[in-house]
C-alpha cells in the first residue's frame, strides 16, 4: 500500500566561495553567489523564477551535484557563508546542519512526491517487473540510509544491495505475488542525483533478485522522460511532481504510465547552513 515522503560533492575554487562576503558581526549575510546542480534540473529553472520573483542581485552558478557537495562540505568545515540549491531527501540534511529558507512568494511550491512512470507496454511484456514498479514504496529513513551508505564510501550497487538484505520484510511487499523470471531484459532510466541513484539501484537489485537482467541509464532530467516515452527505457522511479519536473510531465503524459509516488514529502529550495544569519529569500536582496 502506499503512503505518504532530496541533494547536494567534488571542487569549487576558493574565488568562488570566497564571493560570499563574511560580516563577523552577522555571519553569512552577504552571499553573492548560489551554487546549484547541473542547468536541467527543476530546482534550477525554479530558482532562477525566484530570483527574478524576489528582485535578488545574486547569481546562480550552474555545476553538478557532486561538485555542489564538495562545495557546501568545504564552507561548512570552514564555517564559511553559502548557499546552495538543495533536494530532500538528501544525505546533506544528514551530515550537516542546514536550514531551508523561508519562501513567502511560494516559488518552489510545496513538499512534491516522486512518482514512478513506466512506458505504456510494460505491464504487457514486462508483468513481473510491472508489478514490482506499482509497489515499490519507501520512507525517507529508507532512501536516506542508501544515501548516507553511498556518501561514506559504498558503491551505489552494494549500498542498495546491503538496504535489500536488512529490509526483506519491506521488500516483500513489493514482490508480493511476483513469479522469478530467467533472465528477461529491463532497462531503468535515472538521474545523477543522490537520491534517484539510490531508489534506481535498489530497484534494480530487486528486479535482479528475482530473475531480470537490469540495464541502468544515467541520463540528464529531460532525456530521462523522453526515454521512458521512446520506450528506450521501459521505467524509471525518480519523477518529482508536481513542480521539479512539471513541465516535462506536460510534454510526457500522454504516452507514458504514472504509476504513483514511491516517495511523498520530498522538497527543493535554497539551503543554508544554520550558522548563517539569514532566514528568508527575502533576506537575499
Amino acid at each position: 500500500m502506499k503512503k505518504s515522503m532530496m541533494i547536494v560533492t567534488g571542487i569549487i575554487s576558493a574565488a568562488a566561495l570566497s564571493a560570499c562576503g563574511t560580516d563577523d558581526a552577522n555571519q553569512g549575510t552577504q552571499i553573492d553567489e548560489i551554487i546549484g546542480v547541473d542547468p536541467g534540473a527543476g530546482v534550477m529553472m525554479n530558482t532562477e523564477d525566484a530570483i527574478s520573483e524576489y528582485g535578488l542581485d545574486i547569481h546562480l552558478q550552474p555545476s553538478s551535484d557532486p561538485t555542489m557537495t564538495a562545495a557546501l562540505g568545504e564552507a561548512y568545515e570552514n564555517e564559511e557563508p553559502i548557499i546552495v540549491t538543495a533536494s530532500y531527501p538528501h544525505w546533506i540534511f544528514l551530515a550537516y546542519d542546514l536550514k531551508y529558507l523561508d519562501d513567502p512568494k511560494g516559488v518552489y511550491g510545496e513538499t512534491e512526491n516522486i512518482h514512478t512512470f513506466t512506458k505504456k507496454s510494460l505491464e504487457e511484456e514486462a508483468p513481473e517487473a510491472y508489478t514490482v514498479l506499482d509497489n515499490f514504496y519507501w520512507e525517507p529513513d529508507d532512501i536516506g540510509a542508501v544515501m548516507l551508505d553511498v556518501f561514506e564510501g559504498k558503491e551505489p550497487t552494494e549500498a542498495a544491495a546491503s538496504w535489500v538484505e536488512e529490509h526483506q520484510e519491506k521488500v516483500s511487499e513489493w514482490t508480493d505475488g511476483v513469479d522469478s523470471v530467467s533472465g528477461d531484459e529491463i532497462t531503468l532510466s535515472y538521474v545523477a542525483w543522490d537520491s534517484e541513484t539510490a531508489s534506481t539501484h535498489v530497484v534494480a537489485k530487486v528486479l535482479e533478485d528475482i530473475g531480470y537482467n537490469v540495464t541502468l541509464t544515467q541520463l540528464e532530467p529531460a532525456f530521462m522522460w523522453a526515454s521512458v516515452d521512446s520506450g528506450d527505457a521501459d521505467a524509471m522511479v525518480g519523477a518529482w511532481l508536481p513542480k521539479t519536473h512539471g513541465a516535462y510531465y506536460e510534454d510526457y503524459k500522454e504516452n507514458i504510465v504514472d504509476l504513483g509516488p514511491n516517495l511523498e514529502g520530498a522538497r527543493i529550495g535554497l539551503a543554508v547552513p544554520e550558522y548563517v544569519d539569514i532566514d528568508s529569500i527575502e533576506d537575499l536582496k
